[in-house]
Parts: C-alpha cells; structure tokens; sequence
C-alpha cells in the first residue's frame, strides 16, 4: 500500500518544525518558485495547527510538537516584466495556504551595482527581509535553499579558490534565518507541490546561462554527473556539512587564540598583538585571529589576498605597512624604537 503521503513532505514537515520558532511570529520567504513554495506547505502544515484544525499528528502518526505562528514575506525584485503579476499569484497561494501576516515587498535593486546583478538582487532581498522583521516583529525567516542550492554554492567556492568557511557552503542557522531544506533536493520540492495542488512559478533567470549561478546549475553541474558521478551533488553538500563543522572548530579556537594574544589597546582604540605569538599559530588559526581583529576594529571580513599581505608584515623583513584593508582599517609592524615594536598593530577606520 502507497503511502498517504510523499515521504518528502513528512521529511518537509519534521525539518521546518525543527526551524520554527514556537514563541515567535515566523515568516516564510517566498518567491513563488517551487523550493518557498514547498516550503511554504511544509510550515502551513503547522500554521493550521495553531489553527485548531484537526489534522494534528504526523503523517507517521507521531505527535507534532507545540504549534507555531507563521507567516510569509514576498519580495518583488522587479526584475522582470511580470514580477507584480508573479508576486500576487505567490501572495494568493500563500494565504490560501492559511499563512498569516502575508507581506509583499518591493526590493530596489541598483541594475548598475560593481557587486554584478545577481548580489545586487541579493542585497536588495535580505534589505528587504530586514524591512519585513521590523514591520511585523517576526523573530525568524525561514529560507527555501535546497541540497541542490548547496552542491551549486560549494562549486562556486571550489572556482573561486576560497576557504573552509566558504566551502561550508550555506549555513543552515545565521541570525534570525533559518534554512530547513538543505537535506531536500529540487526535485522533492516540485513533488511537495504537486502533492498541494501549488502552482510555482519558472523564473528564467534561472536558465540563463549568463548569470553564473543559473550556468553552473544549467551546464556544469548535469556535465559533472554525465561525465564524473551521478551523486555528484549529494557529495558537495556532504562536504559542505563537513566544512562547515571544521570550519566552526577553527573559529573557536581562533577566538580562544585572540582573546589571549590581545594586548591592552594602543592609543584610539589600536589592537595589537605579538609578532611571535601570531608567528608560533597555525596558519589557519593566524589568519582567522587577523580577521577577527580587523572585523573588532571596525572592518569587513578581509579577502585572502589582503590576509597574505597583513602575513608578510609578521616576519619583520621587508615594509612594515601600512596594509590597507577592508572597510577602512589598516595593519602594520611596530618599528624598531617604537611601543609597538614587534607587535602587529591593527588601526580602526576613523569615523
């Protein structure tokens, strides 16, 4: 005998009520595609709950836990021509799904960004997510990436050269965001909105093989499969799961490393610390103990390149800086004579 249900909207349901906040408002982001679309049901499911619907044991006959408020934020990009039609139909779909706030948001997007158009639309999305928590005092928003978005996102850390962290792929848990489907391929999704009579919407922008996302999805990654191994995207979300715990091993050390290598402050607030100490640090804790200092200083995360350089002032030959780097903070080496003599010196950015 078949079973009631599909076995992806059982594992839908268990991973959102897991994402849930019970005490808080929770909004679904939704774009009308099949991945928020899917995730939609899965948290309506809980939605009718608080409800007083019937319907309240799992489909497996296990007793669900405490219910949950949510909700849903529609963002409008306006990137393509029919973009307030697709967002009404995704608003009307998600309140038929008995989500309640229903929100619609305009994204203003800059099309002449230097980030390129698909980080501007990112930019303009999470602003929008921001805009959206302030209004309704939701306390988290549940994302729809999928295994098939992180086995994408690790092939584009690998191309890019990046780290651990960045080979981590999409983090499940950051702030008040919650990613519940990263177990769930694609496919599953479109099967979850079958099985709810949804209608997703096709965005081409994601077979446009001219936004580089939409190429590796496209081409890359059915060419991988084709011609290296058909579970070629099951294995990088595995390695995303296994970055990602290395990775949260490193940052704590790193921050164990920091906290002890951390001088009094210099003078307007400088954050210094021992040439030697830093030098005696494995590397990748060294740099994760750089960046953490350049961040508490006032700056962005930096890049590799920028890490290297800030390296090369550690050994005491050659410039002693200043290395600039990002968002307006500097290091350098203390100079023979000086307080700072054998320490790195980061300097805030001046206000």
């Amino acid at each position: 005998m078949s079973p009631r249900f599909p076995d992806s909207v059982n594992r839908a349901r268990r991973a959102v009520e897991a994402a849930l906040d019970p005490a808080g408002l929770n909004l679904v982001a939704c774009s009308g595609g099949a991945d928020s679309l899917a995730l939609a049901a899965a948290a309506a499911f809980h939605q009718r709950r608080l409800a007083g619907e019937k319907d309240t044991k799992r489909p497996d006959g296990e007793r669900a836990g405490a219910p949950a408020r949510v909700g849903a934020v529609v963002v409008d990009h306006g990137l393509h021509p029919d973009s307030e039609a697709v967002t009404a139909t995704a608003a009307a779909q998600l309140r038929g799904l008995g989500l309640d706030p229903v929100l619609s948001v305009r994204a203003s997007v800059d099309p002449d960004s230097a980030e390129g158009p698909e980080a501007a639309a990112r930019t303009a999305r999470y602003r929008a997510f921001a805009q959206a928590l302030t209004q309704t005092g939701a306390t988290r928003i549940l994302l729809a990436h999928t295994r098939d978005d992180q086995a994408e996102q690790v092939l584009l850390g690998l191309a890019r050269g990046s780290g651990t962290r960045s080979l981590a792929g999409i983090p499940a848990v950051r702030g008040p965001f919650r990613r519940p489907l990263l177990s769930l391929t694609r496919e599953q999704t479109e099967e979850i909105c079958a099985h709810a009579r949804l209608r997703p919407w096709q965005d081409p922008a994601n077979s446009d093989p001219r936004f580089l996302r939409s190429k590796v999805r496209t081409e890359i990654l059915p060419y991988l499969e084709s011609q290296l191994s058909g579970s070629i995207r099951e294995s990088l979300a595995r390695t995303a799961q296994i970055a990602a715990e290395d990775a949260d091993h490193l940052d704590q050390q790193a921050k164990a490393s920091f906290a002890q290598l951390l001088h009094d402050p210099g003078p307007e607030g400088q954050l210094r610390m021992e040439l030697e100490a830093l030098l005696a640090a494995p590397p990748a804790i060294r740099r994760r103990v750089i960046a953490l200092a350049v961040v508490a200083a006032g700056g962005a995360n930096p890049s590799f390149e920028r890490l290297m350089a800030v390296e090369k002032l550690l050994g005491r030959t050659g410039s002693a800086g200043p290395i600039e780097l990002e968002g307006g903070v500097s290091a350098h080496r203390g100079t023979r004579g000086s307080p700072d003599y054998a320490k790195l010196v980061i300097v805030p950015r001046l206000n």
